[in-house]
């Protein structure tokens, strides 16, 4: 493939694309400060409304003087005024700036932005909610060049002193572009301010002719919505579903689901085809449906839209403007560690692996050097190279990845290959070996015997003079199983170019240290012939210099399928996809109005826009997940086999996983009713600090709505949003008997909770250290390319005469290892807009004072938790997190800054 070509499909030189995409911005966020010169602290709540006046040098105070400009009110009658934050586009280009003129300009002879309130009341004689005038906002003319990012107006109503409280107001856009709403704050009535949070775009009257409805920041359940407001609650949520049927705009609002069909691309060839996911023969939750036509060769499959080219998302779903420029920043510098590193392998076939750990090290150091020769070579050729070279000398190096900013050999050790089970980027698949030798659950017919080659022989000697059966009944063996996850893939993946797996499984002793030690590796392939010997092989410390070398390729090949199930099952379908059906469900069958609603906006941002993003340029066929990791073309169907096999809803809360896989047993008496196995388990123990948490805040709320079961069994919106998620979202699994039920306070308020979880603290601590802990590939090799050779193989003569060059060969290339790199850098970064878990946006959030209550007390308590991480990371006697060379454990640690910073618990999937 050319290079360029090449360079086209990646990720990031795409995300140098991402700035044209900025219009389509737009969800909850956080004030921006820029008009009046400074930003907020981070973790300070901020209230909009007040801020955005100023900005417009509009004081929103009860003073009479705020009044003297409405109209004169008849003793039976009430002048209000609505107060309306449009937030304006920070960079505006040519073309938006003479249509936001044309907008002003047609609002001064009558086509402006029309507003009407709606009563929490009905009309006696009509049996409809009661409706005031329609108003025009004023001074969209006047403030057309206003350069403030909020920019606010008002409108004026006049209502019968019967009128009641406002519940909703409707906005109807008569300009010729949308315009994004922060918030509207109604004044004026008996009752109160009456505020609403919109944070949604409003599309013109000419692409959507009915007018939004926003409701009030007063929470109801269904059964308790205010008379007035019931059929504006149901229209509402019927006009989010959709109709199931046509091509989905930018600019529709709809939800609905679809199969994953779209990842592959017929039309272009059969390379390029990609089996459907949903469904009987290769189960998986739903997406987002965008109904795009199917391919010309396969009626079956979506016809794609390749990156930077939208793809659908309810237009609330968008990056706000602050996200998509987190995506151009690093465009530049995306683009040249993707270019550079291709010209140099384009060109000089000899420099596409590393000769040394040396050409490693100088990613970090210098960027990727031409030699002379082939600089004055390409001078000749391409005259621009010259220009890269001079002028982006910093652009062309990588940053240094945390894993060797402490010790630079640290990746080489066994301690350390073992504690990154505990705290590296993966800390999810280690359990406690329960049976020796370990068994397959896979068909012995077809894999051959179940039982591991690893007996009592290899590992007796690191037992610390235990004996096996003592070691397993003092909980002092563990395991990295990923052999039944690999094994049916395995003749597939090794026909690959380029690309050779095992099954594996790693054993590891508990130290009387607290740390873990690898005893045992075992290497496995399916069986060619009865008793083959190569089939099963088992790697043990080594004790000469060729065997570390062969100790060293079996480690590699541990960690390399560490990544794959890291990347394709833990991260992605178990935070990202599985999610996905529930965020869906929610906007469709629950009311913004509703309380559950409110508790789980927060943790929907953004995540639907991830997701799709995905389908472009990381899941799809040939994409980066492809590209980058041992299984190919075949990664999603591993994704799919584990959701079929491994996916469980009712295991997937941190005390449920962590008793599934043997690392704690349930204890009354802990702090958290468990006692880790492994007491220094940093991701187990921050963890449970943000679980518990999580779940006193979602048993205070619940509690605050439900009084009794019967109120959770009643609140159709509510069990509908939960029925949908299972039988619509996860239908292949939708049967299955463990699914948690819903028909108590107590089952609603845990199901929140592992929804919140996965969303915040699970994303974290599985996304947020791929680049400072896995950006020096020799730590955590994504594929690799050999397989471990035997003796009287040709390649052990060549890894004897030359071991180091023989492992970096076995390593990716230069070029696949640059564009995993310079991937999984932008996959680590936070956008300067996040959210972090503990904060909202705004404080009108809602209008209810318990809520608002235990939500501050759940800040507090997670201002708690970080405090207590940050001590622990100063424990000396924590091995696995503190000590020379040791990394801190951060990756659970609330708050962070933006950029890469191996830190930051954002409250939902946003990256």
């Amino acid at each position: 493939m050319p290079p360029m070509e090449l360079l086209g499909r990646s990720f990031l030189q795409a995300a140098g694309s991402a700035s044209t995409a900025a219009h389509r911005g737009g969800r909850e966020r956080g004030l921006c400060f820029a008009s009046l010169g400074g930003r907020p602290s981070r973790r300070t709540v901020r209230s909009k409304a007040p801020v955005g006046a100023l900005a417009e040098r509009v004081v929103l105070t009860s003073a009479p003087a705020e009044r003297v400009a409405r109209p004169e009110a008849h003793p039976q009658s009430v002048a209000a005024r609505a107060v309306v934050t449009v937030r304006r586009k920070r960079k505006v280009e040519v073309k938006e700036q003479v249509a936001e003129q044309m907008d002003a300009y047609s609002d001064r002879v009558g086509r402006s932005v029309l507003l009407e309130l709606i009563s929490t009341e009905t009309d006696p004689r009509k049996g409809d909610p009661k409706k005031s005038n329609k108003s025009g906002l004023v001074g969209w003319f006047e403030k057309r060049d206003v350069k403030a990012e909020l920019v606010v107006y008002t409108a004026e109503f006049t209502v019968d002193a019967a009128f009641g409280e406002p519940g909703a107001v409707t906005v109807l856009n008569r300009h010729q572009r949308e315009f994004f709403i922060e918030s509207i704050l109604v004044e004026g009535f008996p009752s109160g301010p009456a505020h609403f949070t919109c944070n949604s775009w409003v599309q013109p009257s000419r692409i959507d002719p009915a007018p939004r409805v926003f409701f009030t920041n007063k929470p109801y359940l269904p059964s308790q919505t205010p008379p007035g407001l019931r059929d504006v609650r149901r229209r509402e949520l019927k006009e989010l579903r959709g109709s199931g049927t046509g091509v989905r705009k930018t600019t529709d609002r709809a939800y609905d689901y679809d199969v994953y069909n779209d990842l592959g691309n017929p039309d272009k060839g059969a390379g390029f085809e990609r089996p459907v996911l949903g469904g009987d023969k290769l189960p998986y939750p739903r997406r987002m449906r965008t109904a795009r036509p199917s391919t010309v060769t396969d009626e079956g499959a979506e016809s794609r839209v390749e990156y930077p080219e939208p793809i659908y998302v309810s237009r609330d779903e968008e990056f706000e403007e602050g996200k998509n420029e987190m995506l151009s920043e690093g465009a530049i510098k995306a683009l040249l560690h993707n270019f550079m590193p291709l010209l140099v392998s384009s060109v000089s076939p000899d420099s596409r692996d590393f000769a040394g750990f040396h050409d490693v090290d100088n990613l970090f150091k210098e960027g990727l050097r031409l030699k002379q020769a082939l600089h004055d070579q390409l001078f000749q050729k391409i005259p621009f190279v010259r220009k890269i070279q001079e002028n982006s000398e910093g652009l062309l190096r990588y940053d240094t990845p945390d894993i060797i900013k402490k010790d630079k050999f640290a990746w080489l050790r066994d301690d350390e290959f073992a504690r990154q089970a505990l705290a590296g980027i993966n800390p999810v698949n280690i359990e406690r070996l329960q049976v020796f030798p370990p068994v397959s659950k896979l068909d012995p017919a077809v894999y051959g015997p179940p039982e591991s080659a690893i007996t009592e022989e290899h590992i007796i000697g690191n037992l610390d003079g235990m004996s096996v059966q003592q070691a397993l009944e003092e909980n002092k063996l563990y395991m990295l199983d990923y052999h039944d996850i690999f094994m049916p893939f395995l003749d597939r993946i090794n026909s690959l170019d380029g690309r050779k797996a095992y099954g594996t499984r790693t054993l590891f002793f508990l130290t009387a240290g607290g740390t873990l030690k690898p005893i045992a590796i075992e290497l496995c392939l399916p069986p060619m012939t009865d008793d083959c010997k190569r089939a099963k092989r088992v790697f043990t410390p080594p004790a000469d210099a060729t065997s570390i070398w062969l100790w060293q390729l079996a480690k590699a090949h541990v960690c390399s399928n560490d990544a794959g199930v890291h990347q394709l099952i833990n991260h992605w379908l178990r935070t990202h996809a599985c999610m996905e059906p529930f965020i869906i469900a929610a906007h469709r069958q629950m009311s913004a109005m509703h309380p559950i609603f409110k508790l789980l906006k927060p943790h929907m941002r953004y995540t639907l826009k991830i997701n799709a993003l995905a389908r472009q340029i990381l899941i799809n066929g040939d994409g980066v997940i492809e590209s980058g990791f041992t299984p190919g073309r075949y990664c999603m169907e591993m994704s799919s086999f584990a959701y079929d096999n491994l996916w469980r809803l009712d295991q997937e809360g941190l005390p449920a996983d962590l008793i599934r896989r043997g690392m704690a047993v349930e204890d009354a008496s802990q702090p958290h009713g468990l006692r880790l196995l492994i007491e220094d388990y940093p991701y187990a123990t921050d963890g449970l600090l943000l679980w518990s948490a999580i779940a006193r805040w979602c048993q205070a709320y619940v509690a605050a709505y439900y009084p009794s079961d019967e109120a959770v069994q009643d609140d159709y919106e509510l069990q509908s949003w939960y029925t949908e998620a299972v039988q619509v979202g996860h239908p292949d699994k939708c049967d299955a008997p463990w699914w948690p039920r819903l028909t108590t306070a107590g089952d609603l308020a845990s199901l929140l909770t592992t929804l919140v979880w996965l969303c915040s603290a699970q994303h974290a601590a599985l996304n947020f250290g791929q680049y400072p802990l896995g950006g020096y590939i020799p730590n955590r090799p994504p594929l690799m390319r050999r397989l471990v050779p035997a003796e009287g193989d040709p390649e052990y003569e060549h890894l004897v005469a030359d071991p180091h060059r023989f492992y970096l060969s076995a390593l990716p290339s230069l070029t696949q290892t640059t564009t995993f790199m310079t991937v999984i850098d932008t996959l680590s970064t936070h956008s300067a807009d996040e959210q972090y878990l503990g904060e909202r946006s705004n404080e009108e959030w809602t209008a209810d004072p318990a809520a608002l209550a235990a939500a501050q007390e759940f800040a507090a308590e997670v201002r708690r938790a970080e405090e207590e991480i940050e001590r622990r990371n100063a424990d000396p006697a924590r091995r696995n997190r503190c000590g020379a060379g040791v990394l801190p454990y951060e990756l659970m640690a609330p708050s962070s800054g933006p950029g890469i910073t191996c830190r930051g618990v954002p409250n939902s999937v946003t990256i």
